[in-house]
Order: C-alpha cells, then sequence, then structure tokens
C-alpha cells in the first residue's frame, strides 16, 4: 500500500513501485532523483525501528518540503486539506450586517444594515456587547476579540447587550445570513470636483462598480479622481485589468504574464492589452497605497504608473506579482503552484525577491532604474514604490490614552442620547470643554500644550463618532478621509 501511494503522488499511476521502475517509459526513465527517494523511502519502510506511516512521510513531509524550496506560496494540499479548499472557493459570505468599534475589551455597535440579522434581532447603533456566547468579552485582547467576532459570525450566537442609557442587559439571539459587501464601498467628493473612491479588493464586479460609482459621482464634472487601495490584497486580476481600462487608452499594455507553459526551455510571454474600442476618463488620477496593497491591486498602479496616467502616493506596496494554478491530482489531493509572474508595462516585476526558496533567477525582480512611458525614472526590486512617500503619522501619548480608553466613542454615544444632530453638525469649543470634563473623570487630564496641539485631531475625531453613530460609518468616513494626510499630499500631487 506504501508503494503504491508513492506511484499515485509521483506518477499518477496504480501500479507497483517495482512495476515502475521496471516499466519501458518511451519518455524515458523515471529522474534519478525519484529513484533514489523511493530507495530511501523503502529502506525506511523495512528497516526503522518504528512504523512509517506513508501518508505522513509523503504528503506531511516530502512534498510540503519540497515545495518550499520553490517559494512559500506554491502548497500541497492533503485530501482533507483539498476538501476544505474546495469548499472555501464555493462559501459565501455570511454574517449579521453590523460594523462594530473595538477597543480593549470593549465591542460597541457602530451601525446595522437594514433588514440584517443585527437590525432584526434589535441591535443599534451605540449599543455595547458585553458577551458572546456566554464569553465575556471585557477581559479580551483586541485580537482575541476579533477572532470571536469571525468565529461567531458563522453560527447562530447568543449576545448579551447593553443599550445606552439603559442599565438592562438583553440577551439577543442572531442567525448569520448572506450580507453583500461590495468592493468599492466607498465613493464622495472630497470637496467640488474632486472624486474619492475606495475599492477594498477586487471581484467579478469591481471594475463594473467602480465605473458606475464614477458615473454617479458626476464623471463629466470631475477635476480628478483619487482611488484608495490601502489595504487591498488583490483578487481578481480580470477586474483590476477591466478597472485600469478606464483610465488607458486603447491597446497600452496593462501587464505582461511571463512563465513556462509546461516546457522548461520554452519561456512564454502573454500581454493584455487595453481592448481597442475603449472610451477611458481623461481626469487625473491619483492611487493610494500601502504595505498591505498586494497582487491586482499592485496590477493597476503599476499599470497606470507606468503610463503617465496616475501618481502613487502612500508607502510601498506589498510586492505579490504570481500566477498561481491549483492542479487536482490523484487520491483527492491537489497543489497551488507558482506557474508565472506579472510584469508591469515597463517590465517590472511585480513579485519581490524571497529570502528563501529557489525560483528562476529569471523571474526574480530585477532591482534598477525603469522608465515610464514619458522617461520618467520608477524603481524596480519588486513591489510598487509610490511617487510621492507619506506614512500615517504616530500618534501622541494623549491620543494613545484616548483610543485606547474608547472615551471618545463613548462620549459620543451619551451626547447623541441628549441632543438632536443635523447633518451639517460641527464640534463647538463648548463641546470640547464637556469632553474635557469627561476625560478628567476618566483620568485623563492632559497638559495644556498636549491639549491644543492634538485638539484639531480630537474635534475631527469626535465628530467623526458622533456621525458614525447618527448618520452611518459612510459619512463618518468622510470625515477622516478630509483630514487623513495621505488623502490631503495626493491633492497637493495633483495640483487641487
Amino acid at each position: 500500500m506504501r508503494r503504491l501511494l508513492i506511484c499515485v503522488v509521483f506518477g499518477g499511476l496504480l501500479a507497483s513501485a517495482q512495476d515502475v521502475r521496471q516499466r519501458d517509459d518511451p519518455a524515458g526513465p523515471l529522474p534519478n532523483e525519484i529513484k533514489r527517494f523511493m530507495d530511501v523511502f523503502n529502506l525506511l519502510d523495512e528497516e526503522a525501528a518504528d512504523p512509517l506511516p506513508a501518508d505522513q512521510a509523503i504528503f506531511q513531509g516530502a512534498l510540503p518540503s519540497a515545495l518550499r524550496t520553490l517559494d512559500p506560496h506554491s502548497a500541497f494540499f492533503d485530501s482533507d486539506q483539498f476538501t476544505q479548499l474546495q469548499q472555501m472557493q464555493q462559501s459565501e459570505s455570511k454574517g449579521f450586517g453590523t460594523i462594530v468599534s473595538i477597543v480593549p475589551g470593549r465591542v460597541i455597535v457602530l451601525q446595522t444594515i437594514d433588514g440584517a440579522p443585527g437590525a432584526k434581532a434589535g441591535l443599534s447603533a451605540g449599543d455595547e456587547i458585553l458577551a458572546i456566547n456566554n464569553i465575556p468579552l471585557g477581559s479580551l485582547e483586541p485580537e482575541q476579540l476579533i477572532q470571536l467576532l469571525g468565529a461567531a459570525r458563522q453560527q447562530v450566537a447568543v449576545l448579551d447587550v447593553r443599550k445606552p442609557g439603559n442599565a438592562r442587559l438583553f440577551r439577543l439571539t442572531l442567525t448569520p445570513a448572506l450580507v453583500d459587501s461590495p468592493s468599492v464601498d466607498r465613493a464622495f467628493l472630497l470637496k467640488p470636483g474632486i472624486g474619492y473612491l475606495r475599492i477594498t479588493s477586487f471581484d467579478q464586479n469591481t471594475g463594473k462598480l467602480a465605473k458606475e460609482n464614477i458615473e454617479a459621482l458626476g464623471s463629466g464634472k470631475l477635476k480628478a479622481l483619487v482611488i484608495d487601495l490601502r489595504d487591498n490584497p488583490g483578487g481578481a486580476v480580470q477586474s483590476s485589468a477591466e478597472t485600469a481600462a478606464l483610465f488607458l487608452e486603447p491597446d497600452q499594455l496593462i501587464f505582461t504574464i511571463k512563465g513556462r507553459a509546461g516546457d522548461a526551455a520554452k519561456n512564454t510571454e502573454q500581454p493584455l492589452l487595453v481592448p481597442k474600442l475603449n472610451q477611458p476618463y481623461k481626469f487625473p488620477v491619483a492611487l493610494l497605497m500601502n504595505g498591505k496593497s498586494a497582487s491586482a491591486s499592485e496590477i493597476l498602479a503599476g499599470a497606470l504608473q507606468d503610463h503617465d496616467r496616475a501618481v502613487i502616493v502612500g508607502e510601498p506596496t506589498y510586492g505579490k506579482g504570481i500566477v498561481q494554478n491549483v492542479f487536482p491530482l490523484s487520491a483527492n489531493t491537489g497543489m497551488a503552484l507558482t506557474v508565472a509572474f506579472y510584469y508591469t508595462p515597463s517590465g517590472r516585476s511585480i513579485q519581490k525577491p524571497l529570502e528563501s526558496g529557489s525560483l528562476d533567477v529569471k523571474a526574480r525582480a530585477t532591482p534598477g532604474i525603469f522608465h515610464t512611458d514619458g522617461g520618467r525614472p520608477v524603481q524596480g526590486g519588486g513591489g510598487i514604490q509610490p511617487d510621492e512617500l507619506i506614512g500615517q503619522p504616530y500618534p501622541t501619548r494623549l491620543m494613545i490614552a484616548i483610543e485606547a480608553s474608547g472615551s471618545l466613542l463613548t462620549f459620543a454615544g451619551e451626547y447623541i442620547q441628549t441632543h438632536d444632530i443635523a447633518e451639517s453638525f460641527e464640534v463647538t469649543p463648548a463641546i470640547l470643554d464637556q469632553l474635557q470634563s469627561f476625560l478628567a473623570a476618566r483620568q485623563i487630564q492632559p497638559g495644556i500644550s498636549d491639549w491644543l496641539r492634538d485638539r484639531d485631531l480630537i474635534q475631527s475625531k469626535l465628530k467623526q463618532e458622533i456621525v458614525n453613530l447618527k448618520f452611518g460609518v459612510a459619512k463618518g468616513d468622510e470625515i477622516e478621509m478630509r483630514r487623513d494626510l495621505v488623502v490631503r499630499r495626493a491633492l497637493q500631487k495633483l495640483s487641487l
């Protein structure tokens, strides 16, 4: 049985190891390395002091170890793992339709989606979730809270909830349901004529959604557009290409795939061009990137940067530019294998060089300077280097204390219970005075210089929390993006 398993894995034939060694193969003998592996395995099987389980030796040992010498992304899946992978690919996103704020030991509801399980069960903005399935949240760290919330979305959950201004605890039962989470989740005007679009991932509808949102912003009247790709891990490459085509001219190169197509001696290149009848938008574009922008988002950024169609603002991107195929194998096993690499129009490899592994040196990112269509130098070496390098500033000690305590959100929740909030709401000096007293009661008493330094930021963040609870997180995000330093720097680069 052990010899049979080896043949299934390496040769895909239902024959014994001895049969394989003796067969007349018109394509040539098996590689000496595989013969040596079989010899070693047979020796271990016959002579080792303890029995050697074949599945453990092959599925957990030899094959994973072999793939690790290639790159961190190639992987072998045993039968159970391959079944789980197939189920994940077919699964649908379920949840309760709630947006929450997480601080140490506390989970506050910011918004519930109408008709979603959370709203139907009675959750509303400002509610504090104290326990999930009888697990108290007060002693959990933020990472633990996130794990617990993620697990709770997969099954019926019982929540203990306290509503603002009510000491009584409510017990709510929520059943997860399908929740629509569009990949283009924010679109608004930063100021007249300047649009903002946030793309959180790339799925089959992203290109279409991007176009629809640009049209809704008044495409013909837009002076410029800021596209936020920060924390975008990628997704469907075709949708990334469709999004790039919204801004590129017909027949311009979007990316090139370079691989081997099954023949070690034959390198192949597959270019993808913008459709011939494409009608792109003409207004200036800025892309916001950071270290979590990866894969399909890097393909979009590389194409627009190389064709001088967008300015990239933020931080260097992750550097994942591989083409992976999942190959089904015998015995319900499978393998994810890196088969090619993505290159930007100027020839830059998106994949960063790896600290370990043995990828073909030709496929590794080549450090050095490349040039855009207009002759502007851009840095190679993997990932996308921004045209303007800027990150978020480190928070001050005062802001760390305020954020960790959840004081702004708690104050906002109490404030909206006793005040009418109009859409034109602003945080006045009188409200800030009330906040100072509220903070002092919680042992947060900054000096005058510290308060004056952070006053404007505190004012903006408090307004955001109040708007989150009253009008929804989307409206609160508009406040955050207008004060965001990366967004503001992008507008400067666009000379707007």
